[in-house]
């Protein structure tokens, strides 16, 4: 993969998954994220890359940190072809007793963090001789009934929106952008998400959740880095605008 690739979210769970993929694949990289030591992790599970890897520390939600990350990676990098955003958080809870200041701090990383990263990219993007290519990730909450995750849906369904907008916006200037709408992934968002779900949850509304491969396991990041990988290589060529729902099953 002969292509220059940001990948936010890239200290932990399928950011972290992706980064790797694409690095054996032979990406020139930059892994960004709010955890430095996240961060340290990738570096270390990277192995011998040589200079093709490097890191910055970015909070998404930040106009200035983005600039400030952008500089840094293109400092590295010199061009953009590829930009993964799989940054995101996720904090359960009832609706009735969500805060506005938990519904804003998601909104403003799942969302508008994502367009910060797109629109601080999107001049870089533009001028790869490969064609641009936009990665989102959206979520199956978007599309289908979550039970403790209002913030969090309405993030990735505004996500879903965003994407085919810039898809068609920009598409005759070679750009490609598509959304990755994971379904239970074994990652951190995850364990969080399960851990911080209300005393009174109701186990019963997450029976449909369920995904059918793998024993209704959840899937691994590693199952989501792949179809990253098609999406920004020549193989993704004729993907733009649309929705990859990889969710062993789950919303069948």
């Amino acid at each position: 993969m002969d292509r220059s690739v940001l990948v936010t979210g890239a200290g932990s769970g399928i950011g972290q998954g992706v980064a790797l993929r694409l690095l054996s694949e032979g990406a020139r990289l930059v892994a960004a994220d709010v955890d430095a030591a996240g961060l340290a992790t990738t570096v270390e599970r990277a192995g011998e890359v040589g200079d093709r890897l490097a890191t910055v520390v970015v909070d998404i939600s930040s106009e200035q940190s983005v600039a400030d990350a952008y500089t840094a990676a293109l400092d590295h990098l010199g061009s953009l072809d590829v930009l993964v955003n799989a940054a995101g958080i996720l904090v359960p809870g009832h609706t009735h007793d969500m805060s506005l200041d938990t519904w804003n701090r998601v909104i403003g990383i799942n969302l508008t963090g994502t367009f910060l990263m797109v629109r601080s990219g999107l001049p870089w993007l533009l001028k790869s001789p490969y064609g641009g290519c936009i990665v989102n990730f959206s979520s199956t909450s978007a599309h289908f009934g979550h039970p403790y995750m209002a913030a969090y849906s309405a993030s990735k369904g505004a996500v879903n929106a965003f994407t085919h907008a810039i898809a068609l916006e920009y598409v005759k200037q070679g750009l490609r952008a598509v959304n990755i709408v994971p379904g239970g992934i074994k990652s951190g968002i995850t364990t969080k998400s399960i851990m911080g779900l209300p005393h009174d949850s109701d186990g019963d509304l997450f029976l449909k959740l369920r995904g059918w491969l793998g024993g209704g396991n959840l899937g691994n990041p590693e199952d989501i880095a792949g179809v990253v990988a098609m999406v920004g290589s020549d193989d993704g060529r004729f993907l733009t605008g649309t929705e990859i729902r990889v969710d062993g099953g789950a919303h069948m």
